[in-house]
C-alpha cells in the first residue's frame, strides 16, 4: 500500500515538474522578438480567409452568363403563336443581332451593333427565310428550336459562335433536304463527334469547318468529310495541310 502511495507522489512531482519547464519555455518564446509575417504569407491568409467569398462571386458570375445565354435562346413561343413562324424565326435572329434573308427577296435584314433593327420584317409573315448568318452570335442548340419550321433554309452560318457545339449540329438533320452552304468556322467546342453528324446533310454544297482549334489531323478529316459528301467543296483553311499532300501523293 505504502508502495502504491508513493508511486503516485512521485508521478504528480514528475507531472509538475513538466508542467514548469512547458511554463517557463512559454515564457521564453514570448520575449524572443517575433518576425511579421511575409508579404506572401499574408497574401495567402488574404486569399484563404475569403476563399469562399472569392468562389461565391465567381459562381454568381457564371451563373450570369449562364443566364444571359439562356435568356437569348429562350423559345419564341408565344410569338409564333401570334405572328407565326416566320416572324418568330426572324425576331430571334435579329435578337441574336444576326440577320437573314426572306425566300424570293434581295434584301436582308440585320441587327446593328446596338441590336437595332428595321422592322419591315413583319410584312413577311407567309415568307420563310431562305438564309441566316448568326455569326458571332450566342446561339445554341436550344435556340435553334426557333428555327426548325424553316424547311426551306439553303444557307447557314454559325462561325465564331462560342456555345454550338456538336450537339447543334446533329440536330441539323431537320435541315437535310435544302441546306447547301454551312460555314462552322472558328467555333470552338466542335469536334470530331460533331462533324460526323453532317453526314445526313446530303444537299450541302458548301462547307467551311475552317480554324476549329478540337480538330486533331484536320487534314485528314477534311478529306474524310469530302467522302462522306462527295457533292460539298469543303473549305479547311487555318491548319496544317501536310496530311492532305501526303495523301494525295500516296493516291498518286
Amino acid at each position: 500500500m505504502q508502495h502504491h502511495t508513493w508511486t503516485r507522489v512521485e508521478l504528480m512531482r514528475r507531472s509538475c515538474r513538466q508542467v514548469t519547464l512547458l511554463a517557463a519555455a512559454a515564457r521564453y518564446r514570448s520575449s524572443i522578438p517575433v518576425a511579421p509575417p511575409s508579404l506572401q504569407s499574408r497574401l495567402l491568409l488574404f486569399l484563404s480567409q475569403r476563399f469562399h467569398d472569392i468562389e461565391t462571386i465567381l459562381s454568381w458570375s457564371s451563373w450570369f452568363k449562364n443566364r444571359g445565354i439562356r435568356q437569348k435562346n429562350f423559345f419564341y413561343g408565344y410569338t409564333q403563336q401570334n405572328y407565326g413562324d416566320n416572324i418568330a424565326a426572324a425576331y430571334y435572329i435579329l435578337s441574336l443581332k444576326g440577320g437573314f434573308r426572306f425566300a424570293g427577296q434581295s434584301e436582308w435584314f440585320r441587327s446593328d451593333r446596338r441590336g437595332k433593327f428595321n422592322w419591315d420584317f413583319m410584312n413577311h409573315r407567309d415568307t420563310s427565310i431562305e438564309e441566316v448568318d448568326v455569326s458571332n452570335t450566342l446561339i445554341n442548340y436550344t435556340g435553334l428550336e426557333n428555327l426548325v419550321k424553316q424547311r426551306g433554309l439553303r444557307t447557314l452560318s454559325v462561325s465564331g459562335c462560342a456555345e454550338v457545339d456538336d450537339w447543334f449540329l446533329s440536330r441539323l438533320h431537320i435541315f437535310q433536304d435544302t441546306l447547301e452552304v454551312l460555314d462552322i468556322s472558328n467555333c470552338p467546342r466542335i469536334s470530331v463527334g460533331g462533324l460526323a453528324a453532317l453526314q445526313k446533310l446530303r444537299g450541302l454544297r458548301r462547307l467551311d469547318v475552317s480554324s476549329l482549334p478540337r480538330l486533331q489531323n484536320p487534314g485528314l478529316i477534311a478529306i474524310l468529310l469530302e467522302e462522306m459528301l462527295p457533292h460539298c467543296h469543303v473549305t479547311a483553311v487555318g491548319y496544317d495541310h501536310s496530311l492532305i499532300y501526303s495523301h494525295t501523293q500516296t493516291d498518286g
